[in-house]
């Protein structure tokens, strides 16, 4: 087969095209595009190698597709000899970890624990009402242990979430979980207060939810993001931080607009409270001109 010498773009661009022509009529499956994957992986990390010597990028690529060796002959390597532990190659895996598994197990029990309490109280047990406080306690945090913990491991295809994100999402499943567990308190007939607490919990959850999802950031492995990077994107994508300004640009333009909607129509009247909606039309318009479009550096 030709491989083309010259490749516009930087260098996942020239591996990427170098690896489109050398995996040409490959039929393409699970374990083939993991391959790929990986391949590229290695080759752009020694095309970087290769460039930092003053290797001009297409050549550098070009010859570190030539030291991988004949892409074909590892295809056929790897599908003769299909077994975990005989494969030529294998897709990078990330091993389970133990003490996670251990702490999961552990907290699952202690949750489990307190919905037994709950459910034995709701049916055939008169079960004092703190010790269902103490039940609904401990299912809240062992719900927020576990998310926050379970975002913390790696796995095969995402990066552990940063430590204050899981933090934060470990925080609104407890908020959550306390607001239900406080609502359930109140049709037990806690009180009236239990109602109000329950409900405030689940609207901070919410919120806390919301923000989190809207900034949220792509946790993808290194290789899926160069695999994704030669197709090119708008700049939210390749720019999750200009996403997450834009989101909150968005709320402040539209709490502007409402306020100046209610601010029209106490003193000058509905016929002119449209005004701020158009205005907040226009705004818009201009943000996602500046943002979505804006030129690169």
């Amino acid at each position: 087969m030709t491989l083309s010498d010259e490749t516009p773009g930087g260098a996942g661009m020239h591996v990427h095209r170098l690896l489109d022509e050398a995996f040409a009529g490959v039929e393409m499956g699970p374990d083939q595009q993991d391959l790929k994957e990986e391949m590229r992986g290695n080759l752009v990390a020694r095309v970087t190698e290769l460039t930092a010597t003053g290797m001009a990028e297409p050549a550098a690529a070009r010859r570190a597709l030539d030291e991988l060796g004949d892409v074909r002959a590892i295809l056929d390597a790897t599908e003769s000899r299909p077994g975990p532990g005989e494969a030529a190659w294998q897709p990078p895996r990330v091993r389970p970890n133990p003490a996670f598994a251990v702490r999961t197990v552990v907290l699952s029990a202690v949750a489990a624990t307190g919905l037994l309490v709950l459910v034995l109280a709701a049916t055939v047990v008169d079960v004092p009402l703190a010790a269902q406080i103490v039940a609904v306690a401990f299912v809240a945090l062992a719900a927020g242990a576990i998310t926050a913990d379970a975002l913390r491991q790696e796995t095969t295809t995402n990066h552990p979430v940063p430590p204050a994100r899981a933090a934060g999402y470990g925080t609104a499943t407890l908020l959550a979980t306390t607001g239900l567990g406080a609502a359930w308190l109140y049709l037990r007939d806690a009180g009236l207060p239990w109602l109000v607490a329950g409900a405030l919990l689940v609207v901070a959850s919410a919120v806390l939810f919301t923000y989190l999802g809207a900034t949220q950031t792509n946790r993808h492995k290194a290789w899926v993001l160069r695999q994704q990077a030669p197709y090119g994107s708008d700049r939210f994508t390749e720019d999750p931080a200009a996403a997450a300004r834009f989101g909150i640009y968005t709320v402040t333009v539209w709490l502007v607009a409402a306020a100046a909607f209610v601010a029209l129509t106490l003193t000058a009247g509905w016929e002119w409270s449209w005004l701020a909606v158009v205005g907040g039309f226009v705004a818009m318009t201009v943000l996602i001109a500046r943002m979505l479009f804006a030129p690169k550096a």
